[in-house]
Formats: structure tokens, sequence, C-alpha cells
């Protein structure tokens, strides 16, 4: 079973939110990282995961999530999005966020969806599923795997100083109307839940977005920045992936490096 929230008004305002959705983007100690994790043209999986603390399905597909990450390595890109709509049942997610939210809806216009739900799984920003459906994954990862992406991308160098991330990048393949995503993941964290669905069980969530910030293309390389945000811990273990996107949300292409601290 899934959880499903309907999105009020979307039939209406569908059409003008993909409008604008384009024109919306925004765009001491020093700990270098001078190793490439470069991927080539042939497929990247992207999986992006709509998930919740509050929620009583979320904890199966959070775990599928994560064991196909690491049976998959290179290829799979897992990234957890924390939406915020469950917070009302009593327990707030520390890891929610109203954007993350409005990232699903995005999706959901896109794909001529009326409702948001959760687990949802997101494929390349192609295609949606139930986050739990273990045989639909595996078969569309198998897909997926073998497409050849339409950019290369190359994360060349991470410096960090403080709480910020500076990182240089190199994309080969067009860029017309395509922008680049920056994401911070955390590699995981154990939380107690004291309410809501999930009252008084201990959860394990992994691969968990704490920050994104959208860097516009106006060359194949450049320099960008991210900031680490407090949530996280000095020593817990972070992942810089960067994800080039087209207008209709499609991913076409990828790279990710682990940030040593």
């Amino acid at each position: 079973m899934f959880k499903k929230v309907i999105i009020s008004c979307i039939a209406l305002l569908g059409i003008s939110l993909m409008s604008f959705y384009s024109a919306t983007k925004k765009q001491p100690e020093t700990n270098e990282t001078d190793s490439a994790t470069n991927v080539d043209n042939t497929g990247v999986v992207v999986l992006e995961l709509f998930t919740s603390q509050g929620c009583s399905s979320c904890p199966p597909a959070d775990l599928l999530l994560e064991k196909v990450k690491e049976q998959y390595p290179t290829e799979v890109y897992a990234l957890s999005y924390h939406v915020d709509y469950w917070n009302y049942i009593g327990w707030k997610d520390p890891f929610s966020k109203s954007a993350y939210t409005k990232k699903q809806q995005d999706y959901n216009i896109k794909f001529k969806s009326r409702s948001n739900y959760t687990p949802q799984l997101v494929v390349n920003g192609n295609e949606h599923f139930v986050g739990s459906n273990r045989s639909k994954l595996y078969s569309k990862i198998d897909d997926y795997k073998k497409l050849e992406s339409n950019n290369s991308v190359s994360l060349d160098k991470t410096t960090i100083k403080g709480n910020e991330v500076m990182f240089d990048y190199t994309i080969d393949g067009g860029l017309a109307s395509k922008q680049l995503r920056a994401v911070l993941v955390l590699d995981e964290r154990t939380t107690s839940v004291k309410r809501g669905e999930n009252r008084n069980r201990t959860l394990k969530n992994s691969n968990i977005v704490v920050m994104e910030k959208y860097v516009d293309l106006q060359s194949k390389s450049g320099v960008a920045t991210i900031e680490i945000p407090s949530i996280v811990a000095p020593k817990e273990k972070l992942t810089l992936m960067l994800l080039v996107e087209n207008d209709d949300l499609t991913i076409t292409g990828a790279a990710k490096m682990r940030l040593e601290r």
C-alpha cells in the first residue's frame, strides 16, 4: 500500500506551473579532494524517492533504495527527498522541506498525476511508481543502465572550507535548455520516532537529500559552491551529486563524489 495526498487545484494550475517552471529555478582549514569521479555516456540511473518518517508505508521503500544503491554503486544515484505533508499527524520529519514537496508536485504535473503519494520513486525524471515495488525497480534499473546518456559529467575537484563545498565540473554534450542540479546527500541517520504513524519505531534513513542548488550552465565547465547545512554533524558522511536536467525535468547526465571532511 502507499499513502496518497490530493494536490488541490493542480488541474487548474498545472499549465501555468509548467510554463513558469524553468523561470523559477534558482539559480581556517581546507580539505581538498582531487580524485575525480567521471561518468561516461553509458547509462546512469537516478532514483529519487519521495518519503517521510511520518509515513508507515515508507520504511520498506527506504530499505529497498539503500539495497539497490549497494548493489549498483556506479550506475545508481540514490536520493531520498523527505516531504513535509505528513508532519501534521504529530511527528515533524527533521529532514522534510516544503521545497521537496514542491519538487514532487512538479514531477506529478509532468506525469499528469493529480496526487502526491509516498513512497513515490521517480526514475531519471521520466516515470514513477510505488517505491517499494521491488520487481519493477530492478526491471527499470536494468532498462536505464543500458541507455546512453545525452551528457557526460565529471566532478574534477572539491574543496571544503567551513560549511561550504566548492567544486569544479565539466560537462560534455548539448547544454541548450539544461541546468545543473547540485545535491548534497547524507549517507544515513538513525532516528527514534516518538509520534505519528511510525511512533515508537527506530528508523534508519539513507541517501537523505539535505541541500540542493541549481546552477545555470553558461559553459561546459565551471566552478560552483553548495552549503553544508547545520543539520549535518561534522563526522557524518556526505556525497556530492551533480545532475544535468532539461526543462522537462528529464535527467540527461550525472556524476558523484564522496566528500572527505
